[in-house]
């Protein structure tokens, strides 16, 4: 006989906090050039999450304000090996991430709508 875990639906995690949310600062550094270009830069870009002990816990993704843009290649180097890999320290990257956060054209009006 089955137990009766088995049968009921799995519970489905909470979604993300919607201050760590932010698709149109994602979307907008795909569009900029790998943070680490070198001449090894190749695939399409993506949105790299840097490590960040405020917004990272158990299970969770870091916000997605502590993002640079890195091509398939760093990315795939930063999953496998970590961002010593490349080059940088945690603190160069959470550094890197504020930047880019900085001068993102939609962060007042993002931060307007989230209370930040």
């Amino acid at each position: 006989m089955l137990a009766r875990s088995a049968i009921r639906p799995r519970k489905q995690n909470a979604p993300r906090p919607a201050w760590k949310v932010a698709e149109a600062f994602k979307k907008w550094l795909r569009g900029r050039e790998c943070a680490f270009a070198s001449p090894n830069c190749a695939g399409k870009m993506e949105a790299a999450h840097m490590a960040d002990p405020a917004s990272k816990g158990m299970g969770t993704k870091a916000a997605d304000r502590n993002c640079v843009p890195a091509c398939e290649h760093h990315h795939k180097l930063h999953t496998d090996r970590g961002w010593s890999a490349l080059g940088i320290t945690r603190e160069q990257g959470t550094a890197m991430a504020a930047d880019y956060w900085r001068l993102w054209p939609g962060r007042k009006a993002w931060e307007a709508r989230n209370g930040q």
